[in-house]
């Protein structure tokens, strides 16, 4: 489970978690925070695929058609090309700011900083590797180990610049970032020209004879017989069969040197630039480092028993007291029976040579004890073999059996903690704002219809809605709704601020977003009303359970679930639960501003996101994703391109919730007036969301 600030490791090391894997968006000094102010063991990112969104915070995938990123399923919608677009509110007038793969990050290298890692207590390192080669996993895993080691040994720690360039050899998106561990504002972290592995820079095509497919070029870097390349208008990748400098074959050139490249055949011209995509020297070198070569075998002890008219058995067992093979022991015996020798019987020695034979299996008989009568001949030799194999798989499956761990005990069940909650006619409706507006009449919402409404955080902080909020607050219930994101520079500005909110309003209770607000919000609880956000992605009573005992009052169910998954919960759950039926809701939560192209806002930025414009990320399909910055906490938000609406005529769900982004409060009242009547709003605009999807 994935942390993004202290207060949530917290949380998590009370839930009894040994072991907290960070957010990928925490700086290094944040990491170090948290490490001098806990005790669990913490795992951190260290190198790979950055993936632009939040952890945790991504359902873009899952509403372009894909599976959920946030179980594994992710379609990449971040590797495709996208239009950033600009819309006057008042002209209506749209205007195109950028282009290309805006949602597509350049992979994280942290090697500089280890030592401060190592030293700040990290236990862990994660490299990410998915969809990647064995080779690029071995390149990689043996240049952190280096300086892994080096850092440990307090050695001066000097980087080699051929490591890196073995490492951007091996895969890199347009150059490595330091991604989200630095303090500074990273104007490098996206990479919006090409998705994929960029290779490295070899030279430009100074010739090109295109009968012969003869390209001429001066090497920036090395060149072999081979070796990978790509150009930018072929998506075809090349192997170098043919070298030559000028008359003469060449089985590998050194930078400086003018090649000719043959058998070159496409879309190549005068000027393209050409990069090395592979080299097959350094594939190699990764291969023989687990191909046909000795690994780490477990240990075992053997007894072989040929004795005189019974059948050969033989008897095996682990050695590590310590380890998962721990008393493992199997006894197995063959049909054939040994005979007296007419001429050489078999010895010790040779029994030994054949049941040592283990080969490409992951064990090795350390000791090999041999009870053998004397003057014996076994008539196959093939028998020993047999019974090695037969020995070796009967014990594979013994340390499984040993292994499987064992579900984990829940102490409810349905017949104990279902209380049926007959289905009313007209649902309690909560109104959540994302925004409020100083010249709207908030006057005109029902009040009859509306029971609770939630207001974001940061609208508290801001004077000019003190009057909006104190209306809201003496006419329905009011919620503070946490940001699903809290990072360090606005931690402190929530601590000062909260008691003055609920000493200033009439507030009922909290929106809780992530599980650090149980820890930043711990003097409020059994005071206040703690509502789940569907951020917390309850996906089963299980779920819900867990986090009624740590104190929510009512749950909003995560918007992956299907109908089916929805009636389930609903039909077992003892808990107040809550649905979104409405809302232009995020597909992502991203550390990163598209304005500003950076991760950390700064002062000569020109604050776009505080004109009155709107932004949007216009896919290669024409649909359209709002995006909403943020010039706090530079947590940007991406929207669904459709506007969820359902209707909850089906489920047996009591409370509604309505999602409002910039909604006008006649839009509002028509779209309350839906929810409350369990309709949905019907236009091509509106999308059921996961409702009728596959989980």
């Amino acid at each position: 489970m994935t942390a993004h600030n202290l207060q949530g490791v917290l949380e998590l090391e009370k839930l009894g978690f040994k072991r907290v894997v960070l957010s990928r968006e925490l700086s290094i000094n944040e990491i170090e925070y948290i490490c001098q102010n806990t005790n669990v063991e913490i795992e951190t990112f260290i190198h790979g695929a950055l993936c632009i969104c939040y952890s945790g915070q991504c359902l873009f995938s899952s509403m372009v058609g894909g599976r959920s990123a946030n179980r594994g399923k992710c379609a990449g919608p971040c590797r495709l090309p996208y239009e950033l677009l600009a819309k006057d509110k008042k002209t209506n007038k749209t205007t195109t700011l950028n282009k290309g793969y805006l949602l597509s990050p350049k992979d994280l290298c942290g090697i500089a900083y280890l030592p401060r890692l190592i030293a700040a207590g990290i236990k862990c390192f994660k490299i990410e590797g998915r969809m990647k080669s064995p080779e690029y996993v071995a390149t990689v895993t043996r240049i952190y180990k280096k300086y892994i080691h080096m850092a440990l040994k307090e050695e001066e720690f000097m980087i080699d610049e051929n490591d890196i360039i073995e490492l951007m050899q091996v895969f890199n998106r347009g150059g490595f970032s330091n991604g989200h561990l630095d303090t500074k504002p990273n104007k490098e972290l996206v990479f919006p020209t090409k998705p994929n592995n960029m290779g490295i820079y070899l030279g430009t095509v100074q010739k090109y004879n295109a009968n012969k497919g003869h390209i001429t070029l001066n090497l920036e870097k090395n060149l072999a017989i081979g070796d990978g390349i790509a150009l930018p208008k072929e998506d075809t990748k090349y192997f170098i069969s043919e070298l030559m400098e000028k008359n003469t074959n060449l089985k590998a050139a050194e930078p400086g040197t003018t090649v000719t490249i043959g058998r070159m055949k496409g879309n190549i011209a005068i000027g393209d630039n050409i990069y090395k995509i592979s080299s097959k020297k350094l594939t190699d070198f990764a291969k023989s480092s687990y191909e046909n070569c000795e690994n780490i075998k477990i240990p075992l002890n053997c007894v072989v028993t040929i004795k005189k008219d019974i059948p050969i058995k033989l008897e095996v067992s682990t050695m590590n007291a310590d380890s998962s093979y721990h008393n493992v022991h199997i006894s197995i015996s063959s049909d054939t029976i040994p005979i007296d020798a007419l001429k050489t019987p078999i010895s010790v020695e040779r029994v030994v040579k054949q049941i040592s034979k283990t080969n490409n299996t992951p064990y090795t008989f350390q000791n090999i004890k041999v009870l053998l009568d004397d003057g014996l001949y076994v008539p196959s030799i093939s028998t020993l073999n047999e019974l090695r194999r037969r020995a070796l798989e009967k014990l594979e499956q013994e340390i499984i059996k040993h292994a499987k761990r064992q579900p984990l005990a829940l102490n409810f069940s349905k017949e104990e903690t279902t209380t049926y909650i007959p289905m009313q006619e007209y649902p309690k409706v909560s109104l959540s704002f994302r925004m409020l507006f100083e010249d709207y009449d908030y006057h005109k919402l029902p009040k009859d219809k509306i029971e609770r409404v939630y207001i974001a955080l940061k609208l508290f902080l801001d004077k000019k809605y003190t009057d909006i909020i104190d209306y809201l607050s003496e006419n329905y219930n009011l919620y503070v709704y946490m940001p699903s994101i809290i990072k360090a520079n606005y931690k402190n500005i929530i601590l000062n601020s909260l008691d003055n909110i609920t000493a200033r309003f009439n507030i009922k209770g909290f929106v809780v977003s992530g599980l650090g607000d149980f820890e930043f919000l711990k003097k409020y609880h059994g005071k206040y009303d703690f509502v789940g956000n569907y951020s917390l992605n309850i996906f089963n009573n299980y779920t819900l359970e867990e986090y009624k005992k740590i104190g929510l009052n009512r749950i909003t169910l995560s918007r992956e679930l299907n109908i089916d998954n929805l009636k389930t919960i609903l039909q077992t759950s003892n808990l107040d639960t809550e649905l979104i039926v409405y809302g232009n809701l995020p597909v992502m939560a991203t550390n990163y501003c598209f304005l500003g192209k950076t991760n950390y806002c700064y002062p000569d930025c020109g604050t776009n996101c505080q004109k009155d414009t709107t932004y949007y990320l216009k896919d290669r399909m024409g649909y359209e994703f709002r995006i909403i910055p943020d010039n706090v906490q530079t947590v940007t938000l991406i929207c669904n391109s459709k506007t969820l609406s359902i209707a909850t005529t089906a489920l047996p769900i009591n409370s509604v919730r309505v999602d409002i982004l910039d909604e006008t409060i006649e839009e509002i009242n028509t779209i309350v007036d839906s929810a409350y009547h369990r309709q949905k709003l019907e236009g091509k605009q509106y999308t059921n969301g996961n409702l009728y999807k596959e989980v």
